[in-house]
């Protein structure tokens, strides 16, 4: 590897400077798992148009901050929620200026599609619990991960959180519990519209109105200790009209449009 970079440099000299190429740059992106799919593809284009490489590590948000907080070499944390972008920022692990809201989403009960299920929200305990019919409801961890964090949150707001969390099974991410509803495993789940959408195994019950948990946001931020200048490239990137353009063709909401 040496002798063939010294003759590269040696080449050059006779070559001319404008001759060599410009070594991209790599750069790894902690990611919630809910943006799977959507930014994989905005990765694949930023790479394609920019020559720089970037490595996905998806997981629940309070995982990949903490994972930061200890010293995770990340160059960019993208959460689904603020708290967790809080958590990091408030150990002064951002790189000033960049952190930003790029997306926004809605939160859904879906059910396996092969299932006969309810068409719309139940609106009392006794719908609900006649809805899960004994079975599981699928959730990521209530009172860690942000999608399970909203999810408590709506169900309370309906008063239907009594009768539900007996049922309740918790997953380390929002894909897992999509996973089990699509397996079978779970009579009802919730997760965000883009994961239902992602999954054709699972069909939609309907949404959660917006006013029943805090506001879908998420947040993203490059890390101090990384490479600072390509992961700003990534994040005008994901933020600018081809990155919008991906995340919205999957099911993502523009910020700041709400949901009523």
């Amino acid at each position: 590897m040496f002798l063939y970079t010294r003759r590269y440099t040696l080449a050059a000299l006779f070559l001319g400077a404008s001759t060599m190429p410009v070594l991209a740059d790599r750069i790894t992106v902690f990611a919630a798992a809910s943006l799977g799919g959507a930014l994989d593809e905005v990765a694949a284009a930023f790479e394609s148009d920019t020559g720089h490489e970037v490595a996905l590590s998806f997981a629940g948000s309070s995982v990949l901050a903490r994972q930061i907080t200890l010293g995770a070499p990340a160059d960019v944390f993208l959460s689904a929620n603020a708290d967790w972008m809080d958590a990091v920022e408030a150990a002064e692990l951002l790189a000033d200026g960049t952190r930003r809201d790029f997306a926004g989403n809605v939160l859904v009960l879906i059910a396996p599609a092969e299932q006969e299920a309810p068409t719309s929200l139940p609106e009392t305990p006794e719908e609900f619990a006649a809805a899960l019919d004994g079975g599981r409801l699928s959730m990521a961890l209530v009172d860690a991960i942000p999608a399970g964090q909203y999810g408590k949150a709506a169900l309370t707001h309906q008063g239907l959180w009594d009768a539900a969390k007996s049922h309740v099974v918790q997953t380390d991410n929002v894909r897992a519990a999509l996973a089990l509803v699509a397996l079978g495993e779970a009579r009802l789940g919730v997760v965000y519209a883009t994961d239902a959408q992602a999954e054709p195994r699972v069909r939609l019950v309907a949404p959660f109105p917006a006013k029943t948990h805090p506001q879908i946001t998420y947040p993203a931020a490059a890390i101090a200790s990384g490479d600072v200048a390509t992961a700003t490239a990534f994040l005008d990137y994901l933020t600018g009209t081809a990155g919008q353009s991906i995340l919205q063709g999957h099911g993502f909401l523009p910020l700041p449009e709400v949901p009523e």
